[in-house]
């Protein structure tokens, strides 16, 4: 049965951001069959639907209409066990960090460069979550997902999910279909990931000599909560922009310009530039505006310095843009989705 609806329900603490927005309706759904009948209802009812997972990945520009289903499925279980692999399944309503401690756990390796990124295993596949030189495309394998044009349970794997760089079928589709599992292709031995400087020098202090991955997601988690804020004390969505892809002559001349911008050659011959650094060099870094502000540690992460609201954020990011663009001639794109408003 599926729970009560839950009316002008507080969103505060469902948005990393910590923006202050409410739901006209909000479910919360455990199971498949109460997520079938929180759209049958909203169906019924015409009312339009958003499904949230951590609320990590989102900017509440005003009120939600219709129903808002919040996913809370758990579950998360060993599928299958080869030479040198293994399979994991979890439900979509799990929470990623504690994912990836729990493989960590059961001695599989792989997730340990994604440690401490907030939100739920569901909204990972979404935007192809990724960081320290990893991505989820790496170590993905398929996911179900709940068709709401047929009804249909649809099983993905990564070819079909069509990942990008922060996208995916998902996201270019968004509100088709809504993931109910996923399941991830880990090793059963060491593979460290290290191509990421400081990540590479963390580990080099240590002195150690052989793969350790525990050791790896221990030195993840403190070089992030170095440069991100904890959301739970001063709210944000993690990096607010992706970093750039631009094609080579752009880059090249960019680069002519700006000898010192951080740069990585893409094997389709684009080149990705840091925009930390370009928000930074703008002179963005640090900066505090009545309700918000750009963090002192990280540029890329816009912060709720208290009471902010989706307008005052997207106001905000509109002018980095903006500033952005006349500076270097880039475009930058936000991360985080736009919802409500």
């Amino acid at each position: 049965m599926m729970p009560d609806i839950l009316r002008a329900a507080a969103l505060r603490d469902l948005n990393t951001f910590g923006i202050n927005e409410s739901a006209e309706r909000l479910v919360p759904v455990e199971t498949e069959q109460q997520l079938r009948e929180a759209l049958a209802l909203a169906d019924a009812q015409g009312w339009p639907v958003t499904v949230l997972g951590g609320g990590s990945n989102m900017i509440l520009a005003g009120p939600l209409a219709g129903l808002v289903i919040a996913m809370r499925s758990r579950g998360r279980r060993v599928l299958s066990r080869e030479p040198g692999s293994a399979v994991i399944e979890g439900e979509a309503g799990e929470n990623w960090h504690q994912l990836v401690n729990w493989s960590l756990d059961h001695g599989f390796h792989g997730l340990e460069n994604l440690s401490l990124i907030p939100g739920t295993l569901g909204a990972a596949p979404m935007q192809n979550i990724g960081a320290y030189g990893v991505e989820l495309c790496d170590v993905f394998d398929s996911l179900d997902a709940l068709d709401r044009t047929t009804g249909e349970v649809c099983r993905f794997d990564r070819d079909a999910c069509r990942f990008a760089y922060r996208d995916s079928l998902f996201k270019q589709q968004a509100g088709r279909f809504v993931i109910l599992r996923v399941r991830l292709r880990l090793s059963t031995q060491p593979v460290p990931r290290l191509d990421y400087a400081p990540l590479a020098a963390a580990w080099s202090v240590t002195g150690l000599s052989r793969p350790d991955s525990r050791v790896i997601s221990q030195l993840v988690c403190q070089i992030r909560r170095s440069k991100l804020p904890d959301p739970a004390q001063l709210g944000n969505a993690g990096s607010f922009f992706k970093n750039p892809l631009l094609p080579a002559d752009q880059a090249a001349a960019l680069l002519a310009a700006w000898p010192e911008a951080p740069y990585y050659p893409q094997p389709d011959g684009s080149v990705k530039l840091a925009a930390g650094w370009l928000i930074e060099r703008a002179g963005w870094k640090g900066h505090c505006r009545d309700r918000v502000g750009v963090h002192r540690e990280q540029a890329l992460v816009l912060v709720n310095l208290g009471g902010a609201r989706g307008a005052d954020v997207l106001a905000l990011a509109e002018d980095i843009q903006r500033d952005v663009q006349a500076k270097f001639g880039v475009q930058l794109e936000m991360e985080p989705q736009r919802v409500g408003g």
